[in-house]
């Protein structure tokens, strides 16, 4: 099953995405893969789809009781916590109305792997001047040619998206030939899809790409598409798109697009219809992505830091007699629920007051009631932010509302594909930009540490700083510590507890079960693991 980028989230998908994300941060504005749903139609044609496309089915499978997330992103970082592979992209070029967008499609379809997404250069149009706005209102403006794009712009978002980076991308609106004033933002993808007119014309963008592909169509025949494309669905006049075709299109195919056809390693005449070439096109794709796969090896990462003692950047809450009371109730297999859940909660409000100690602050001096002066102490720095890897994460969110005035929540899931042992991303919903904030990053148990890493390595891309996240769990074992303080030496580690051990099947021993599944109720899985991250149970 494939998934790949929508263009953008709706009110409808942001309504249902908000039924599956329990107590999420209503007041503040979140990015979204928006990948886990149906598509909803908006009405718009795909030519005005300027960020990405995606497919009628959703990497999710639904019961009365579950949902199951059936396509996730594999790591793409290795132990050091860089990342070990980049994205694969294929730049598609051609006249306009060749049919560029149709073949994106087809080699989605063809391909059916996750996480890819289509980037549209026409979402890269520079923002015109008053003067240019009236041309491009009389169709006097020439849209087709190098300077009518800003290359700047699309050379170090296309650069970031090959890093495995976050970026936001310019929604360009035809009808009034501007920007619009919401951009979208884009995570994850394994393959990029690039088409546009001029994709071959920057010398710099061509080294980014990893395939390059020409579309090759009649002139009339794209004459005929534009005169539809732009009458029906653009509201423009018959005689405007012929005079903008003669006077700036056909130049400009001649002058700049075709030429750059020698620089194409596959041509593809007639464009999405030629299923021949299509399939030619997927099976190098897929080649290439077998090549570039890294697999981890979790035996090798478990006995990677035996015998080190445990980092500097850990802080283990203090065992007083109460703390120490509340691990014997809840690592208790015959503690009922009601139990369990009282006494978590208990230690997780500790766990966070605890964290938000090890946050920056400053001097600050206030006037009593008295009118002496109090000389204390406030936080230094923008916003705190807590991030919960679904689902046992989600159960620490309360604790940081209770302590955090306003904090802004975003989520993670993570699920342990089980025929290869890795971590994968599934589902991400981060508070827009985040990456000036303070991150509490909040899971129950760390194992392995693998979630926590993807996790972690999910913040640095949305450019969060290192320094400024604190991974809390309220039961780690050495082997997970080790492993992320591995990776990522500038993260805090904070815990009430770690244990020494991780068995064959990677749970923490003497451990505390499956820390979600004894919350919420539900039963345990074989083959379950403390570092996976089951479907969430809302």
């Amino acid at each position: 099953m494939s998934a790949v980028f929508t263009e953008g989230i709706t009110s409808a998908e942001m309504e249902r995405v908000e039924k599956t994300s329990s107590r999420s941060d209503s007041s503040s504005s979140e990015d979204s893969l928006d990948r886990l749903l149906p598509p909803v139609s908006t009405g718009l044609s795909p030519r005005k789809r300027t960020t990405s496309q995606c497919k009628s089915e959703p990497p999710l499978l639904r019961t009365s009781k579950r949902t199951i997330y059936t396509a996730g992103r594999p790591p793409w970082y290795n132990e050091h916590g860089t990342q070990s592979k980049e994205a694969f992209i294929i730049g598609l070029c051609g006249g306009s109305a060749s049919g560029k967008t149709t073949a994106a499609q087809k080699i989605i379809e063809a391909l059916d792997v996750p996480w890819v997404v289509l980037l549209s250069m026409d979402s890269f149009y520079k923002v015109l001047t008053k003067e240019q706005q009236a041309l491009a209102a009389s169709n006097d403006y020439n849209f087709d040619h190098p300077d009518a794009f800003d290359f700047d712009l699309l050379g170090a978002t296309l650069l970031k998206l090959k890093q495995g980076k976050s970026v936001k991308i310019p929604v360009y609106d035809f009808t009034i030939h501007g920007r619009q004033k919401e951009w979208k933002t884009v995570y994850g993808a394994s393959v990029i899809i690039f088409e546009g007119i001029m994709s071959f014309t920057d010398k710099e963008i061509l080294k980014l790409l990893d395939m390059k592909i020409f579309v090759d169509t009649d002139s009339d025949i794209r004459l005929v598409r534009r005169l539809r494309r732009d009458i029906t669905e653009r509201g423009r006049e018959i005689d405007g798109v012929i005079k903008q075709y003669n006077k700036f299109v056909k130049p400009a195919f001649e002058q700049y697009i075709e030429p750059t056809m020698r620089l194409a390693d596959i041509v593809v005449p007639r464009g999405g219809g030629n299923m021949v070439a299509i399939d030619l096109i997927v099976q190098h794709v897929h080649s290439q992505l077998e090549e570039r796969k890294l697999r981890w090896d979790m035996a090798a990462l478990a006995s990677a830091h035996q015998a080190q003692p445990l980092p500097e950047t850990l802080s283990v809450l203090e065992s007083t007699p109460q703390v120490r009371g509340m691990h014997t109730i809840i690592r208790n297999k015959d503690t009922s629920r009601d139990e369990f859940i009282f006494y978590s909660k208990r230690l997780m409000r500790l766990l966070i007051e605890h964290a938000l100690s090890f946050l920056p602050s400053q001097p600050h001096v206030v006037k009593t009631p008295q009118g002496h002066d109090y000389e204390g102490r406030t936080f230094h720095g923008k916003r705190i932010t807590g991030v919960s890897i679904l689902r046992a994460g989600e159960t620490m969110e309360p604790a940081l509302r209770a302590v955090c005035k306003d904090v802004r929540i975003g989520k993670i899931l993570i699920q342990t594909n089980q025929d290869t042992g890795e971590p994968e991303l599934h589902y991400l919903r981060l508070p827009r930009d985040i990456s000036e904030d303070h991150v509490v990053l909040m899971d129950c148990t760390v194992s392995t540490g693998a979630a926590a890493m993807m996790a972690i390595r999910v913040l640095l891309d949305h450019d969060v700083q290192e320094d400024k996240i604190q991974l809390v769990s309220l039961l780690m074992a050495e082997m997970g510590v080790h492993s992320v303080a591995y990776a990522f030496p500038s993260v805090k580690i904070i815990t009430t507890a770690v244990d020494k051990k991780v068995n064959d099947l990677f749970h923490i021993i003497p451990g505390i079960g499956n820390f979600g599944d004894r919350y919420f109720g539900t039963d345990a899985p074989l083959n379950w693991s403390d570092d996976e991250m089951d479907e969430p149970s809302y």
